[in-house]
């Protein structure tokens, strides 16, 4: 079997050290004896990529992804253990990573593709495709210190996909694209994944490896607590970090939110759904003074923060009069469409005209659907495909 990262028992250890002096003298009286503690940010890994694979590494902040990427493309040296790589490898990692903010965006894209080992000859040749993908010809010959976190992003990310690399490391950065960059990122990654190229991609949007990967790693304290299909592998991941997705608040609480419960169709409260399930949303509230017409609504989103669905009492035309102590409002939905991943519930109480809110309460609480179809997308549309013979009559 053929691989393209081999990586070895690696432990990645830094100092860090606890100064407390207070002047240069001591500085220099007392170089030696400065006190400092170890911290294994990589504690024991080993995971080889076969060539051709697409592979994923989640895990929280801290958890050790960004260094072990810094290992592999030589950014860092392992403390202990051995990585191999085979092939030339383009690596997209911290934002504006390897930019000289005095030079121009056209100067730096020689000067990255120069880094990763092309000559400029090759360069030129890839030039005009870089920076159409880019989207910045306008921009192209402004320094890149004037430029947004976005369009570091774009110029980054389209010198990567172009140089034609064997392995291609990605760590986060689509995060700040927009929606349609993002999704051309994707696109484009599929095209590279064809081609047979090798990808290992860090995430904190943790369901969108189980659209791009083959497999997922997932790292906690610098060491590989799970490995395998990504669909496995997100899932151990949400029941790891249940606590963590909670989402702020505001509104100045005339009428507040006492409790949220997610209902499944016989009754009890859950945070797993099947694609096709009833489930309702139960908003209990209690109004601190009587409150007129207010509106209840709640929106759904996944994890990249778009509306799957929203609704609100004025939208349904119901009107509630005059709210006044405590009460209960329900959102029945008889079937759920979503297919596999995890969603947030959002809920708002506000005046008529949204000029008031009384109480928002945002991506406060989530639920995974589990599907067993095997389509595409958020949402499951019932789809039969049929085949009929061609005008020759072959079918």
């Amino acid at each position: 079997m053929e691989y393209a990262v081999q990586i070895e028992d690696v432990s990645k250890v830094f100092k860090l050290y606890h100064e407390n002096v207070k002047s240069l003298k001591e500085k220099v009286l007392f170089f030696r004896k400065r006190g400092y503690e170890e911290f294994r940010a990589l504690e024991g890994v080993s995971v080889d990529v076969e060539a051709g694979e697409t592979l994923g590494i989640i895990g929280r902040n801290g958890s050790g992804k960004s260094t072990l990427l810094k290992c592999i493309t030589k950014i860092l040296y392992p403390t202990t253990g051995r990585i191999t790589t085979s092939g030339s490898i383009a690596a997209l990692l911290e934002l504006g990573a390897g930019f000289q903010p005095d030079l121009t965006g056209r100067e730096n894209i020689y000067l990255n593709a120069s880094i990763l080992g092309f000559s400029k000859k090759e360069v030129d040749r890839r030039f005009d495709e870089i920076v159409a993908f880019s989207e910045l010809e306008r921009f192209i010959d402004n320094h890149v210190r004037n430029y947004s976190s976005g369009m570091y992003i774009r110029l980054g990310f389209a010198i990567a996909i172009n140089v034609d690399p064997d392995i291609l490391i990605i760590d986060e950065v689509l995060a700040v694209g927009d929606e349609a960059f993002q999704r051309k990122c994707l696109d484009r990654i599929e095209e590279i994944q064809s081609a047979g190229k090798t990808i290992i991609f860090v995430t904190h949007n943790v369901d969108i490896t189980k659209e791009i990967c083959t497999r997922v790693v997932m790292l906690e304290g610098g060491r590989i607590v799970k490995e395998g299909p990504p669909r496995e592998v997100v899932s151990y991941y949400h029941q790891a970090m249940e606590s963590a997705d909670e989402g702020g608040e505001r509104g100045n609480r005339r009428i507040l939110v006492t409790g949220i419960e997610l209902v499944g169709a016989g009754g009890a409260a859950s945070t797993a759904f099947e694609t096709g399930e009833s489930m309702t949303v139960r908003v209990s509230f209690r109004a601190e003074e009587p409150v007129p017409d207010p509106v209840f609504g709640i929106s759904i989103e996944d994890y990249r923060g778009f509306t799957v669905y929203g609704t609100n009492t004025r939208l349904k035309g119901i009107e509630l009069g005059v709210a006044q102590g405590e009460g209960v409002v329900e959102f029945s939905m008889k079937s759920l469409p979503m297919l596999e991943g995890r969603y947030f519930v959002s809920v708002a109480i506000h005046s008529r005209d949204e000029q008031v809110v009384y109480h928002w309460l945002d991506k406060h609480i989530y639920f995974d659907m589990r599907s067993q179809a095997s389509d595409a997308g958020l949402l499951y549309i019932p789809c039969e495909i049929t085949v009929r013979p061609g005008a020759g009559g072959a079918a």
